[in-house]
Order: structure tokens, then sequence, then C-alpha cells
């Protein structure tokens, strides 16, 4: 057993994995040399050499396209995209070619890529390097979209997404990486599309993803010093999503509360909503209610950026007020 932070954890699940397999390579900007921007990726050059660990040039197109091409041959490719902001530069090979070709070939290809990306806010990044956009590629068929909190799934979950068959868009959560967790020793694989109860409770659901997870489980602490049970769900994948943990939450406490970075428009808590609506309305004692960003970009100055993103106090005083 190791204390590793978040950002250890990403280089450690990455080597894990290459060290398995000597065909799979990882592909992006500064990454070799340089440890990666966000110093996600230390070591690994000088372990597995800089053919596998290779650095690009500044082009999301070219790492996607040479990424597609290369898993296209049957090498799997970990590539780095620095700033989820920048999916969109490159949407077009990862909605409409990466995705869909599985499908358009009959099953008789698949893409073994991780695109491994840098997502939310709380670095003062400003509005084009803070976004969550989680929901972006939640939309696209023959993609999938994983978000650990803690290191431990970052091990476990960078492991199972590698070693799936199909695109998996892997966001580490910038908030979250000097954070620091538990990884047991030996073989970490987990499987996609499983949530984690992290804690118990009866009176209400808390379902969050990535950085709102802390969030969420302080603001359960909170709610229980007012003798609230609250119920905290990580929801940890999206693609596959595990609705069989979220409706028997939902079954054993009768409310429903989403915690989500995505601005509020369209974002993955309106899915959850709707799913529980159709599935599990009868359950419920009360209407689903979503604590999310504003349908707004996210401002650069630290004051506003923090009224911006969900806070352990707005969701326990949201909780707190609705449920009473």
């Amino acid at each position: 057993m190791a204390e590793l932070t978040y950002r250890n954890a990403v280089a450690y699940g990455i080597a894990q994995e290459m060290r398995r397999d000597p065909m799979l390579v990882m592909l992006g900007e500064d990454i070799a040399g340089a440890g990666g921007v966000f110093k996600t990726t230390v070591g690994l050059v000088e372990e597995f050499g800089p053919l596998r660990v290779r650095d690009t040039p500044i082009s999301e197109q070219a790492i996607l396209g040479a990424a597609m091409g290369a898993a296209m041959t049957g090498i799997p490719v970990i590539a780095e995209i620095m700033f989820s902001d920048f999916l969109a530069v490159c949407f077009d090979i990862l909605a409409n070619e990466m995705a869909k070709s599985r499908y358009m070939t009959g099953g008789q290809m698949t893409v073994p890529v991780v695109v491994r990306t840098a997502n939310g806010a709380g670095s003062r990044f400003g509005a084009q390097h803070s976004q969550s956009v989680e929901n972006w590629c939640m939309m696209i068929p023959g993609l999938k979209v994983v978000a650990p909190s803690t290191p431990v799934d970052v091990v476990g979950l960078m492991a199972a997404a590698i070693r799936d068959p199909d695109p998996v868009v892997f966001f580490e959560h910038k908030s979250l990486l000097a954070s620091k967790g538990d990884v047991p020793d030996g073989e970490i694989v987990d499987e996609l599309g499983t949530a984690k109860i992290l804690r118990e409770g009866s009176d209400c659901t808390i379902a969050a993803l990535a950085y709102m997870v802390p969030r969420a489980l302080e603001a359960a602490e909170r709610l229980a010093n007012d003798g609230i049970s609250a119920e905290v769900v990580d929801l940890r994948s999206l693609v596959p999503l595990d609705t069989k943990a979220i409706l028997g939450s939902v079954e054993k406490t009768g409310r429903l509360y989403t915690v989500e970075e995505n601005p509020r428009l369209c974002g993955w808590g309106a899915e959850i909503a709707s799913i529980v609506a159709d599935e599990g309305f009868w359950n419920l004692d009360g209407p689903v209610v979503r604590i999310t960003t504003p349908h707004i970009p996210i401002p650069s100055a630290d004051v506003l950026e923090d009224l911006t993103i969900p806070s352990t106090e707005r969701v326990y005083e949201t909780i707190k007020t609705t449920l009473n």
C-alpha cells in the first residue's frame, strides 16, 4: 500500500499497463522530457523510452489522427490532449472517426485509444481552459467516458480504459491533481460503468463526478450534523453509466440531487434526471434537483470562478432547504 497523489497515480496507472503490453504507446505535447504540463507523466520516458512515449507538435488533430491510424493497425495508444477544452479542435476525429469506425466496419475494426485530458475549473485558467466537457463526449455514440475522483480509481479505471477495445475519453480533473489517497500494491484493474457508494444514507442521494465528489462528501458530513442522512454516489463513469446503482440508491432514499460542474444546459445530470423519471418515478418523494454551474463561460477572477462552480456550501444549503 502506498499513498499517491492523483497526478502520480496517472503515471502509475500508465506504467502498469505499458509494462504489461509492450505494444502500448503514448502521444502528446510535452509528455516525455517535461513529464507533462501537469506533471502527470513524470518518469515514463526514462523507463519506456522516446519511441513509446512521444512528444508531438502542438496539433490536436495530429495527435488524434496519428493515434487513430496506429490503433487501426492494432497498436493501442494513449493520446493526451492537454486541456479538455481543446477537444473542440479535434472533435471531428474523435466524434466522427474514432467513435464510428467499429460500427461502420461491421465490427471488423476497433480503435483502442484512450484520450487523456485535463478537465474542469478551479485553477484560474479562464473560459478557454477551465471547462468541464464530459457532456460533449457523453452524447456521442461509440465513445466511453470516464472521470475518476481518487488516485486508486485513476489507476484501476486507467487500466480498464486501456484494455477496452473502443475509444475511451479519460478526464483527469485539474483541481484533484494534488489530492492524495492510498493505492494498493500489485496490479489494479477496475471495471468501466461501475459507480461507487462512498457514503451510505437514507434521506437523499447525491450523485457526483470527479471534483464534485469530495464536495458532495463534505456537504453530506455537514448535513449529518443537522440530522440529514445523505448517500453519496461517485458515478466514476458516464458511458457506460451505472443506472442500477443510481436507481437502487433512489429507491432507498426517495430523493435525488446531482452535483455537476457542467453548465446547466444539457449537463449529464439532466440525463440522469430523465432516467430516474422514466424508471424510478414512483420511488421519488420529490423532484430531482440539479446543482450545477450556470450556463456561462468560466470566469478568470478567483472570486467569480468560486461563485460559479458548485461549492460545498451551495450543495449543503440546497439540500437542506429543499429537503425540508
